[in-house]
């Protein structure tokens, strides 16, 4: 089952061919916070005012730490003599290093530690962190709030896109693919800015704040935990490229190893039925395998980039240690000084190690982004005309006027067609697989639009009306029923275009035969069925659509193998309601079986893309055609049953 629709999506034209862009789609993703301006910048107030106290808070500390070792110094020098002439007696008795070392040491001798001044340094930083931590949790809170208005507007592009969509786009891929992007991708794009995004620019402005304060306090110190940089910059750039293919395969991947899921589950029944269990499961430990191993090598690839950077971390680390115990001895610098700025060294490389950390995060959501955004890029369908014609009575004329079109722009289908059908009258449509027949009712919805030529709905060409007045002429009974989730009746009333009442929905029960069989069921009208028709036949599934019809009020009629589902005998009652429905209205009826097309005004014979005969069922017959042949070889038998 998903062999073929696998492979087409292999050649070349599914929509995974392209080579990732991370420049572009980052930056595309990043306009999508466009309408968050005012948040936005809210947040970057909280982080700068956040960040800017965190940088200050080792200062502070380093304050303290001078205030203590002052005190133990002073406290072991005699009283009574100055700073100057305690260190010019130390010098005189040769210990010159000490007295350079205490040299930037703000001590009095023969005092001890002032516990009071400590106390209020302690205090000061304890709330200049305990602010920045408030303002952080605030700056958080903006995130979430970003990113969620962010996702649910990218959301409703999806969804507005989806219904824009030309229905050649869905021909052509995978549904489960499709809804891996519409779901999956999203919500790892969420989770990406969700994780990354407020820590991302609060290690970026910290980065900056803590390098500004290291120069401040010591330059060549700054210098020393700089030296370490660009090596962290190599790293993290080598190994985000070798990364970042691989989060791209995962993700093309995951959307087609769903689809093949979500083809196995609609069709499990048939895989069942012609016992390819084996072959199904084989396929899908094949696309897991590529999973794993796409999703393996991302994560390696990028995990590796932690352990590295705190590698680097670390050698920034003794390089300011060794330094920085050097300007101690020789006084250019205070012991609270090293300290802090040992503190600023790791709160220089711990963001730069969260940043390079954060690249499989961004690298993924990046990956997700650029399949959304493909999706969005993808070509439309025409847009209608504004305003849309109408014609000026709605009677049910339908011409086609020199029709011609092609799936293929190599492969004619349908060539110079041309077909006028009056109000009221039903038109049988029959011919061998393949002659167009359902492509024909294709382009008279605009599923499709006409390669050349028109079709015009009561003198008014259609291409110039809206396509949603014109689907809302048009009720349409498929082979194919389609049920969502929910109650009978509310899925007869999905045929409304307006609020219906439970009387109205009973009515076109009862006209289309559906009444008895619902009745019968626990809860009747309220029983709840899935988008599986799961607990009514498959007759009664094609009951419930054809109620859904009758509700609609259609001027126009489209019923292809609507009847193919059903019993004979229900196909009989369902023939006279189709036949009190169809009364003043145009109807097309695409059908094999002889009870659905025997009465039909006219009955067209199309082979090829062409309509090579038309008429009255007897004048077809008498005139030993192709329409004769059709009858002996697909309604002899039929005929027998009814008679």
């Amino acid at each position: 089952m998903a062999g073929p629709m696998a492979r087409m999506m292999g050649q070349g034209g599914g929509p995974d061919s392209r080579s990732m862009d991370f420049k572009v789609s980052g930056k595309r993703l990043i306009a999508q916070f466009k309408p968050e301006r005012l948040t936005i910048y809210a947040l970057l107030l909280c982080v700068v005012v956040s960040v800017g106290l965190n940088v200050i808070g080792p200062k502070i500390l380093g304050k303290a730490t001078d205030l203590v070792f002052s005190g133990i110094i002073g406290r072991q020098m005699p009283a009574g003599a100055t700073k100057e002439q305690v260190l010019a007696s130390m010098r005189e008795r040769g210990q010159g290093q000490i007295a350079d070392m205490l040299r930037s040491t703000d001590f009095t001798p023969g005092k001890g530690i002032d516990f009071d001044a400590v106390g209020r340094v302690l205090l000061l930083a304890l709330c200049t962190f305990l602010v920045a931590g408030l303002l952080m949790a605030f700056a958080t809170r903006l995130v979430n709030r970003s990113v969620n208005r962010t996702m649910f507007r990218l959301r409703e592009d999806v969804q507005a896109k989806l219904s824009r969509l030309p229905l050649s786009y869905f021909d052509k891929r995978q549904r489960g693919e499709v809804l891996s992007r519409a779901t999956n991708d999203i919500d790892n794009i969420g989770q990406t800015l969700q994780q990354s995004m407020g820590q991302l620019i609060n290690s970026v402005l910290t980065i900056i704040g803590v390098l500004a304060v290291m120069f401040w306090v010591s330059w060549l110190l700054a210098l020393v935990a700089l030296v370490t940089v660009p090596l962290s910059f190599v790293v993290a750039t080598r190994i985000g490229k070798r990364s970042q293919p691989h989060f791209v395969q995962q993700w093309r991947t995951t959307g087609k190893l769903n689809a093949h899921i979500e083809e196995m589950y609609t069709g499990h029944t048939l895989v069942k039925v012609f016992g390819r269990q084996e072959e199904s499961a084989r396929q899908f430990a094949e696309q897991n395998e590529a999973l794993y191993e796409a999703g393996f090598k991302a994560q390696f690839n990028s995990g590796i980039m932690q352990p590295l950077m705190m590698f680097v971390s670390n050698l920034n680390y003794v390089l300011v240690a060794v330094v920085g115990g050097l300007r101690v001895a020789s006084g250019a610098l205070s012991i609270g000084d090293v300290q802090a700025f040992i503190q600023y060294s790791r709160q220089f490389s711990m963001p730069l190690t969260q940043v390079a950390s954060m690249a499989n995060l961004v690298q993924s959501g990046v990956a997700s982004a650029e399949r959304i955004f493909e999706l969005l890029d993808a070509e439309e369908q025409e847009a209608d005309p504004l305003p849309g014609a109408l014609p000026e009575e709605l009677r049910g004329r339908v011409a086609l006027e020199h029709v011609s079109f092609r799936y293929d722009p190599e492969k004619p289908l349908i060539e110079d067609l041309s077909l006028t059908v009056e109000p009221g009258h039903t038109v049988a449509i029959v011919g061998p697989t393949g002659a167009g027949k359902t492509t024909l009712v294709n382009l008279l919805m605009r599923f499709y639009d006409v390669s050349g030529g028109r079709i015009t709905l009561d003198g008014v060409d259609i291409a110039t009306m809206s396509r949603d007045e014109l689907r809302a002429q048009i009720g349409m009974v498929l082979q194919d029923t389609w049920l969502f989730g929910g109650t009978i009746a509310e899925n007869i009333a999905y045929g409304a275009s307006r609020e219906v009442t439970r009387g109205e929905i009973e009515e076109a029960a009862r006209a289309a035969h559906a009444d008895r069989f619902v009745r019968t069921l626990p809860d009747g009208y309220d029983t709840v069925i899935d988008d599986e028709g799961t607990g009514v036949s498959a007759g009664e599934k094609q009951l419930i659509t054809i109620a859904r019809a009758f509700l609609s009020d259609p001027t126009i009629l489209v019923l292809d193998e609507a009847t193919s589902s059903v019993d004979t005998r229900t196909e009989v009652l369902i023939q006279k309601a189709m036949a009190k429905l169809a009364h003043g209205r145009t109807s097309f009826v695409i059908a094999h079986r002889l009870s659905t097309i025997r009465d039909a005004d006219t009955i067209l014979v199309m082979e090829n893309g062409s309509i090579v005969e038309q008429g009255a069922h007897a004048e077809l017959l008498a005139a030993d055609g192709a329409y004769a042949r059709l009858y002996k070889a697909q309604f002899a038998q039929a005929v027998a049953e009814v008679d």
